[in-house]
């Protein structure tokens, strides 16, 4: 520690302690406390993780779907990222449900696996849960044809 001999000016003179610090608590800080996660973050990581994979069209059931367009036309509702992901929370562990719809002309298989890797990568890594399972449930095929769910406002 430093000892000052002067006063700075302004006459107060700092006092230094002598004494060493000492650190209060002891242990490891990682250990003084709890740090919970709510299953809707990892629904939400799940989600945007899911998204990110080539040959997923979207996310959810037809029904979850047309309720979803809804919900996104009305002001404030906004887009829904845990669409067709459900999520059970453990301390440590976490088990995932996902909902997808894959294009058509990808290898449904191939889609699944690059959805549970990059999902149980994005989880493991934003959370530190162990993901014990990622079930992948396909419920619909988007045919080239077929007419997007939210068509583009025509300008009049």
């Amino acid at each position: 520690m430093t000892d000052m001999t002067t006063a700075p000016e302004g006459g107060h003179e700092p006092q230094f302690s002598t004494r060493k610090a000492t650190r209060r608590g002891g242990g490891d800080p990682a250990t003084r406390g709890r740090t919970t996660i709510a299953d809707g973050v990892v629904e939400k990581i799940a989600g945007l993780a899911a998204r990110d994979v080539v040959g997923v069209h979207t996310m959810g059931s037809g029904l979850a779907r047309t309720f979803g367009a809804v919900r996104d036309r009305v002001p404030g509702g906004g887009k829904s990222v845990t669409r067709g992901v459900k999520a059970e929370v453990g301390e440590v562990q976490t088990a995932l449900d996902l909902e997808i719809v894959v294009d058509y002309g990808v290898s449904i298989a191939d889609v699944a696996h690059a959805v549970r890797e990059n999902v149980i990568t994005a989880v493991e890594r934003m959370t530190g849960l162990e993901v014990v399972e990622v079930n992948i449930a396909v419920s619909d095929v988007k045919l080239p044809e077929e007419e997007e769910e939210e068509p583009e406002p025509r300008i009049q």
